[in-house]
């Protein structure tokens, strides 16, 4: 009964991360260019009260053995980057990825980070940054006069200086890629640091091979999808009543156990 007891509790434990995990999708559904999580699990080690294939007699073996597992453990929570679905802003600065690849941000340490967000704002002297005023790399300026600002699905950035005057280039958008993407480390505000899971970062232009294109006027919505998660969260809250289930009925033949009398 103790090992019953004791499994059940990993399975409950487990299940509140699953509940975990599931509620901050849920909560970042609105969050642009979010990426949604999984939790992977895995079972614990087993007691194994008879081999499979130990000899019964001379001439004849177990087909199967007699193993008892303990319980369970989560091994991951796994960031999934599928594309999310656009949303149309027609603002200027708003830009989305359709493909592979990773804006570059400059965080105020000086290291590098990595985003799907790319809801753009201009700083005091025009540079383009994040929402939080991190300077997206490479670094561009806007002059103060320009008129319009136009991004090509190449990533090159050009303005006008006057009605009749022709696109001027002010710099190109570089993107980074990764052997691992889901290797990446989290650290808020919508983005990511490379870890040794990831592997280094791959820079290139967008539009060319191995990297997505960027169309203007458009952000990334997350990539939750509300039915699923909360499929997702009543499996989690059913496979948490059979757990504490579990816990009560082994409590119960305890009980019974110890009430017996000689």
């Amino acid at each position: 009964m103790m090992r019953a007891l004791w499994s059940a509790s990993t399975g409950m434990k487990g299940q509140e991360l699953n509940i975990a995990v599931v509620s901050n999708n849920l909560s970042n559904v609105t969050t642009t260019g979010f990426k949604k999580s999984r939790v992977d699990f895995q079972d614990l080690m087993y007691q194994t009260i008879t081999e499979p294939g130990a000899p019964i007699s001379a001439d004849a073996s177990y087909p199967v053995g007699i193993q008892v597992g303990h319980g369970v453990k989560p091994v991951a929570t796994q960031r999934m980057f599928t594309q999310g679905e656009f949303q149309q802003t027609d603002q200027a600065l708003d830009v989305v990825i359709e493909g592979d690849g990773f804006f570059q941000i400059q965080l105020p340490n000086g290291d590098t980070a990595y985003t799907r967000d790319g809801a753009w704002k201009l700083s005091g002297d025009g540079t383009i940054v994040t929402s939080d005023g991190y300077t997206v790399l490479p670094e561009v300026q806007v002059p103060a006069e320009a008129i319009g600002l136009n991004i090509t699905s190449g990533g090159i950035i050009a303005v006008k200086m006057s009605e009749d005057a022709d696109l001027e280039v002010l710099g190109q958008i570089e993107l980074a890629d990764f052997v691992n993407p889901a290797g990446l480390k989290s650290i808020g505000n919508n983005l990511y640091q490379q870890s040794g899971s990831s592997g280094e970062a791959v820079v290139g232009i967008p539009n060319t091979e191995g990297f997505g294109s960027i169309a203007q006027g458009f952000t990334e919505m997350a990539n939750v999808k509300v039915v699923e998660e909360m499929v997702n969260m009543i499996v989690a809250q059913r496979a948490y009543e059979a757990n504490s289930k579990t816990i009560q009925t082994s409590d119960s033949m305890l009980q019974i156990a110890n009430n017996l009398k000689k």
